[in-house]
């Protein structure tokens, strides 16, 4: 029981004193209060807190997705459960649920109760809301029905085992969220987070965007189940203004010095993995870029191939192009003799702890435009012009991830632009099927999005590794496994989930993607 306590309880901010004797309370006060914590809540260092901890939950997802998705893998099955699927490995789906609920999502339901009550306080109120939904919108995409409407019930109201909430109700329930948030952000109210927001700065016009572009997101995931409500949503979102500028790109600034929590989760995590030796060979887990993603990048030119991959030649890495090569999926057991000559992430971008993460780029937006372009549900522009503009946003954006202007050379943006335009004359599928490889290549790292994309479209047209005793049949799988102590600790609500979702297994489809 104290493990589900921990898991949905609200987050404490003063500790329990020691129980003594009535004779000796002298001081009593004193001496049971511990100096290192503060007995009420700062709204703005607890905000500060939920964003990291919900970028670094949200941002990666390990070898896991990044395998699933053909970025990388490794001859070790352990580390390479993503690319492989192995039986053995599955409730290692479970870790995202379990760190999620402890963290950001009690933290940011405590700034909520925080904020929510003062009126002065409306553009902190909403920021908070928008946040929660970006942190459940991970979340429910992964599991499908979650604890939603009771979670981080815990500490205030006692409820050690929340009911799972249906993700259809979930999804309508962010929408509305999307929706009032963005509407009560007020300019003329001036109190803010300042500093304590990593993203924005406690910039108004910008919580705004990034509200109406969750609101783009969150309403064409439903394409597949409800089209007229993803329509609904869609045009909302873009009549409200969505992310089309650089400059309000959301993204989570770090550092390289210290605390680990301050520094690119998605850089740390790999690097710790995998890379920090930098040499090669002194992979621990063994991962290297897949074979899939190199090949797809050297076959077509592409110009981030010497931005994104390394080889190691006698201890110096290298970008030259030609070398580059990925590890196949299907190698097992022993490392391969040739290890070192595999392509690997470059330290000064991919593995760059100072770098931002880009929760929510122009880049997405503009392909998740030409797909509504393509449904006649935007007409400004043309989907052939925005997903020309998504692949260029795609590859401009390495200048913030690299800190160097320009570090794709224009030439060759400008060419490969030419290379890849939309076959006008291809049919809507095909054109999607276009669109959503480029957002395969161009939202790398951010591996879940591309998860989500490729189960509701189909796109890219991923080949699954049938390696043996893995857990699907040899195909991709379609969702995470709630994690094996919500059996026990919360058992009555997992199996109403069960019963109304489907079998707890990797390829039960969730909501939005059961079609």
């Amino acid at each position: 029981m104290r493990k589900l306590i921990v898991k949905y309880s609200s987050i404490l901010m003063v500790t329990s004193g020691l129980v003594f004797l009535p004779s000796c309370d002298n001081n009593f006060e004193a001496i049971n209060t511990n100096p290192n914590t503060v007995p009420v809540l700062t709204p703005s260092l607890m905000f500060s807190k939920a964003l990291y901890d919900g970028a670094a939950n949200s941002g990666n997802k390990g070898s896991l997705l990044f395998g699933l998705m053909q970025y990388t893998t490794s001859y070790n099955d352990v580390e390479g459960f993503g690319s492989k699927y192995v039986a053995s490995q599955v409730n290692a789906t479970g870790a995202v649920f379990n760190n999620s609920y402890p963290t950001q999502i009690n933290e940011i339901e405590e700034v909520i109760k925080a904020v929510k009550v003062d009126p002065a306080k409306i553009n902190m109120y909403a920021m908070a809301r928008i946040w929660r939904v970006y942190c459940f919108s991970r979340l429910t995409d992964l599991y499908g029905d979650i604890p939603y409407s009771e979670a981080a019930q815990g500490y205030n109201l006692k409820n050690y085992q929340p009911k799972y909430d249906a993700q259809s109700a979930i999804y309508a329930d962010m929408l509305k969220e999307l929706d009032e948030a963005a509407a009560s952000l007020d300019p003329a109210q001036t109190l803010t987070y300042g500093s304590s927001d990593l993203i924005y700065g406690g910039n108004v016009e910008k919580w705004k965007k990034f509200a109406y572009s969750l609101m783009l997101r969150l309403g064409m995931r439903l394409t597949k189940v409800e089209e007229a409500t993803a329509q609904s949503w869609v045009t909302k979102a873009i009549a409200g203004g969505v992310i089309r500028d650089y400059a309000d790109i959301a993204k989570m600034s770090y550092t390289a010095s210290g605390q680990n929590i301050n520094k690119n989760p998605v850089a740390w995590q790999l690097l710790n993995d995998n890379y920090i030796k930098a040499d090669g060979v002194s992979n621990v887990e063994g991962g290297k870029y897949q074979q899939v993603f190199i090949d797809s990048l050297k076959a077509n030119n592409d110009p981030r191939l010497g931005v994104l991959a390394v080889v190691y030649v006698k201890g110096v890495a290298s970008s030259q192009d030609s070398i580059q090569k990925g590890m196949p999926a299907t190698i097992t057991g022993t490392k391969p003799g040739d290890f070192v000559t595999y392509s690997e992430p470059k330290q000064t971008t991919v593995l760059r702890v100072d770098a931002p993460l880009l929760l929510f780029t122009v880049a997405e937006t503009d392909f998740l435009l030409a797909e509504a372009a393509l449904r006649n549900w935007y007409t400004t522009e043309t989907a052939s012009d925005l997903y020309e503009a998504g692949i260029r946003a795609a590859m401009k954006q390495w200048d913030l991830i690299s800190g160097i202007a320009d570090v794709i050379d224009q030439d060759r943006i400008d060419s490969y632009v030419t290379a890849h335009t939309l076959h006008s004359s291809a049919t809507v599928e095909e054109q999607k099927a276009q669109i959503y490889t480029q957002f395969w290549l161009g939202i790398f790292p951010d591996a879940q999005e591309v998860y989500n994309n490729y189960r509701r479209t189909g796109y890219p047209a991923l080949v699954p590794n049938v390696y043996p005793g893995n857990a699907t049949g040899g195909q991709i799988f379609r969702r995470f496994l709630y994690p094996v102590s919500e059996q026990t600790l919360n058992r009555s609500s997992y199996n109403e989930a069960v019963a109304n979702q489907g079998a707890d297994d990797l390829m039960t489809k969730i909501w939005w993607d059961n079609k």
